[in-house]
């Protein structure tokens, strides 16, 4: 496999792979992310497309548990209001 290591912003190792090569090993690009838990960036045309990292298991019920150990914020529904506002919504369709 290609072998160009880089780091992402939270430290993780990556690998990136082109578009071609994860194509025609795309059996063992997945074992190396099941089973050495290793995180490829497949890059097409020298642009990072995608992400291909092991799939992480749910933490829900440590997210309820803490959410339900603190008190609600009463200006909680006004501020995400007030960002939703400030924000667009990038058009993410397809084109050829």
């Amino acid at each position: 496999m290609v072998d160009l290591s880089s780091q992402s912003d939270n430290l993780i190792s990556m690998k990136d792979i082109s578009a071609t090569e994860a194509a025609r090993r795309f059996s063992e690009l997945l074992d190396a992310v099941e089973h050495r838990h290793e995180t490829f960036i497949v890059v097409r045309r020298g642009h990072a497309i995608a992400r291909i990292t092991p799939a992480t298991d749910g933490a829900g019920r440590v997210v309820k548990d803490l959410l339900l150990r603190h008190r609600p914020d009463g200006g909680w529904a006004s501020d995400l209001a007030q960002i939703r506002s400030l924000t667009q919504t990038e058009d993410r369709r397809w084109t050829d």
